[in-house]
Formats: structure tokens, C-alpha cells, sequence
């Protein structure tokens, strides 16, 4: 088993970028957050050290782009913890559609010099397995990531995170687990999503 999935753990995807504001395709793209995405870090720090003591983070891993990390810096002050970063956490490579608006994007197919979903997750559950450390862990990367997390553990339909929305996955004590929303971006973003166990 994945260490990562021994225990209940949190993901937060990074703060808003200006690829998100104008909707277009941003993966291997290093861009920086916004002022508003710079805000919803502080907030999500806000959020975390507000958590009951039980779910505050122990470790800290996090994507190496500038998005993920600078989101993660005031989550790493904020618990005196450091940021353990792994490469594989890193989003997905979209090549030649990068830039390009987000309904043209096809997750089956491999874009021209980009990265294919194969390869994506084969990088990502690679990844994920290196991941391990005091417990809760604190994982800060991108929706791409949430998106294979939740195909590695689950089933049934994938809730994307909005920027700095923080989730909470933890087995329900059946053999099952379940993805939490504990930020309120909008009135739909607080759910309970039963996911079959982990491989």
C-alpha cells in the first residue's frame, strides 16, 4: 500500500494564477499567483491552524512549480513545518496546447510534446508513493494530481477543486473512503464522496 494512504490526509490545490482567472490550459506552464491567489494562501493557512488539533498537518509536501510552493510557504510558517518537496507532484505537461482555452482539452489524448495520461500517472502515483512522514500530511499540488488521487483510490465522479480549496480524504471505517471539501468556495463545495479502498 501507498504510505500516503494509511491514514487520513489533506490536499490543498494551489491559489488562483492568471491562466485559472482566463481559463486556459496551464500545466508544465511555471506561472506565479495572482494578488487574489496570493490571498487565498494566507486564508487557506488561516483555515488549517483553525482545524481541530487531530487533523493539523505534521508534514508538508508540495508540487515544485512556483504556484503550489508559494501557497504552501504560508501553510509552512504558519505551522513552523518545513516544505518537502517531489518533483512527480508537479502538473501535467498539456506541450502544445498549453495556453490554449480550457474546452480544448482532451485528458485521453497526448498533446503534441506534451505528456500522456499513462505517462501522467504512472509519474503520479510514483509520486504519491514517495510521500510519507508524521501524520496528518498536508499535500499542496493541482487539480491534475486530485484528479489522479482520486482514480488511484476511487471511483464515481471527480469534484474539481477550486483554487485553494481544501480536502480532507479519510476511510470511513467500511473498507471505504471518502473526499471532504473543508473550504466553502461555493454552496455545492461541501460534500462527502464514498471512494473504494486504496490498491
Amino acid at each position: 500500500m501507498i504510505p500516503l494512504l494509511r491514514h487520513p490526509f489533506l490536499f490543498l490545490r494551489h491559489g488562483q494564477t492568471a491562466s485559472n482567472a482566463a481559463e486556459t490550459i496551464c500545466g508544465a506552464t511555471d506561472l506565479p499567483l495572482t494578488a487574489l491567489g496570493h490571498r487565498q494562501a494566507q486564508e487557506a493557512a488561516l483555515r488549517i491552524l483553525s482545524l481541530p488539533p487531530a487533523l493539523r498537518p505534521a508534514s508538508l509536501w508540495c508540487s515544485p512549480f512556483a504556484r503550489a510552493r508559494s501557497t504552501a510557504e504560508p501553510l509552512a510558517e504558519a505551522l513552523s513545518l518545513p516544505i518537502q518537496t517531489v518533483a512527480g507532484l508537479a502538473e501535467r505537461n498539456w506541450g502544445a496546447w498549453e495556453g490554449l482555452p480550457r474546452h480544448r482539452l482532451r485528458r485521453a489524448e497526448t498533446p503534441p510534446q506534451g505528456e500522456g495520461p499513462a505517462a501522467f500517472r504512472t509519474r503520479v502515483e510514483a509520486a504519491l508513493a514517495a510521500i510519507e512522514g508524521p501524520v496528518p500530511i498536508l499535500v499542496v499540488a493541482h487539480s491534475g494530481i486530485a484528479r489522479e488521487l482520486h482514480a488511484l483510490i476511487g471511483a464515481g465522479a471527480f469534484q474539481r477543486p477550486e483554487n485553494a480549496q481544501l480536502f480532507l480524504w479519510s476511510p470511513d471505517g467500511t473498507g471505504r473512503w471518502q473526499a471532504e471539501a473543508l473550504s466553502h468556495t461555493e454552496p455545492s463545495s461541501s460534500c462527502h464522496q464514498p471512494v473504494a479502498p486504496p490498491r
